[in-house]
């Protein structure tokens, strides 16, 4: 068995949706397990769960998971950790590269006891692309699971980070993640949002802690680098990009794009290809 790049071949139905099976059902053929896969526009798995836990990566593209109480995303330099037992569901809007790495129960000690975005360091992001150039490696060599026991240990590791870009059903704070999800070109402070949602700005500011556990601004930075990352995967300038995103100047977008994610723009599109 290979390593490989998995392509896509899947059902397809109306609206360009493409269906894709879990690889494994009922047991996993070792007590670690990668498989990297290629996932076209608009693809997605069904709603499942497993005995096993897994770990969720995208290499590019933004891999979305779909919890019955939450919405988490993959996008590069984060990756999800679902633990054993979690019904969940995949998706990409957009064309991705992702890899999972499945972990039996008895291997998930050391690793987050609930669902959780998860910070990738630069090494765990180096023995990712090792193990998806991998090609012919054989998955029950014993040199190949003690790299995923390595693998394991760096996220047991890694910084949580909630569900990255959290959401908020409040019915006060909703419609506003709401409108800035469909506008996350619009300027206006949080005080001038809370007018109008007929709110005092503090109410909307403790709201906004207490349902997405960071300020306001962070929330809106965090749209944004979620928003602009395809946007360089599709080679659009930053200038552009940074003016569709309600920038004055690219250097503004520049600078808060490494602030959040700890690379320029022009470095991370050289990481996605």
């Amino acid at each position: 068995m290979t390593v490989g790049i998995e392509t896509l071949t899947g059902g397809r139905t109306g609206g360009g949706a493409h269906f894709r099976d879990v690889p494994f059902r009922n047991a996993l053929p070792h007590p670690l397990y990668f498989r990297a896969a290629q996932m076209p526009q608009n693809a997605t798995y069904p709603r499942h769960s497993h005995p096993w836990g897994e770990f969720v990566y995208s290499y590019s593209g933004m891999m979305e998971v779909s919890l019955t109480d939450g919405h988490y995303l993959a996008p590069p330099h984060y990756a999800v950790w679902l633990p054993p037992d979690i019904e969940h569901r995949g998706l990409n809007r957009h064309a991705a590269v992702h890899c999972s790495l499945y972990v039996d129960p008895a291997l998930c000690g050391p690793l987050p006891p609930e669902t959780t975005a998860l910070e990738v360091s630069p090494l765990l992001r180096a023995m990712l692309e090792h193990l998806r150039a991998g090609g012919d490696e054989d998955h029950g060599a014993a040199g190949h699971l003690r790299f995923l026991r390595v693998v394991v240990d760096l996220v047991a590791a890694a910084p949580r980070v909630g569900t990255y870009l959290p959401w908020s059903t409040d019915p006060a704070l909703e419609p506003v993640l709401a409108h800035l999800r469909e506008n996350p070109a619009d300027n206006r402070s949080l005080a001038e949002h809370a007018r109008l949602g007929g709110l005092a700005e503090r109410t909307l500011i403790r709201r906004c802690l207490r349902d997405l556990g960071m300020p306001f601004t962070e929330w809106k930075q965090r749209l944004r680098v979620v928003r602009a990352m395809p946007m360089l995967e599709a080679n659009d300038t930053v200038e552009r990009i940074s003016a569709t995103l309600g920038y004055s100047n690219a250097s503004s977008f520049i600078a808060m794009f490494k602030r959040m994610t700890g690379v320029t723009p022009d470095d991370y599109r050289v990481s996605a290809r």
